[in-house]
């Protein structure tokens, strides 16, 4: 993690000791999409090419290699000298990230149940400003996806439009409904500020 990254200071700043697993894995995944390495923690390697394969036909598995190295580089950088003992013999970032996921599993799951009451128990208050509330909502949401939550788009939507109950998004609930719109969360934001 050399001074030419900006954002890997994030991680320089931020190494993983234990206790901060959560924040920790919050800014690796920040960093690693960034990077545009991420994918190798969810995808399997591509198989070997023979040797006569063509240089396009062999580029798949060379970009995952280069990839999930640099996954292994950022994550073992950016952990303290006793974790990066315990992980530095596994062979691809993957494991290493379930490995830890199991060693901080307990503290993922307290958190991701913070947020899950968070999210459940907040109500937007009639007066106040729909812009704060929906950001308010989709921070909870990101962070619950952050600690494993599946949430697809559409119920992410429809978690915001049912907690509105007051009279005057009622029309804006039905009109959506009924129109069967597919917004994003940043989308949907945009409309009800215009309602």
């Amino acid at each position: 993690m050399g001074s030419f990254n900006p954002l890997a200071i994030i991680l320089k700043e931020n190494k993983l000791t234990g206790p901060n697993y959560v924040d920790w894995k919050r800014n690796l995944d920040i960093v690693l999409t960034a990077e545009g390495h991420k994918y190798v923690l969810s995808t399997a390697c591509p198989p070997i090419r023979e040797e006569n394969a063509t240089e396009q036909e062999a580029k798949p598995y060379k970009d995952w290699v280069k990839a999930d190295e640099m996954a292994r580089c950022y994550i073992l950088a950016s952990m303290s000298n006793i974790l990066q003992h315990q992980h530095q013999a596994m062979e691809i970032a993957s494991d290493m990230m379930v490995n830890l996921k199991e060693m901080f599993r307990d503290q993922n799951r307290t958190a991701m149940l913070v947020s899950m009451k968070e999210f459940v128990s907040i109500t937007h208050v009639e007066g106040t400003p729909i812009r704060d509330y929906v950001l308010k909502m989709i921070a909870l949401l990101n962070e619950l996806e952050i600690f494993g939550a599946e949430i697809d788009g559409e119920t992410q939507i429809d978690f915001v439009l049912n907690s509105l109950q007051f009279e005057s998004f009622k029309q804006f609930r039905l009109t959506y409904s009924m129109n069967k719109m597919h917004l994003s969360l940043a989308e949907l934001l945009k409309k009800l500020q215009a309602a």
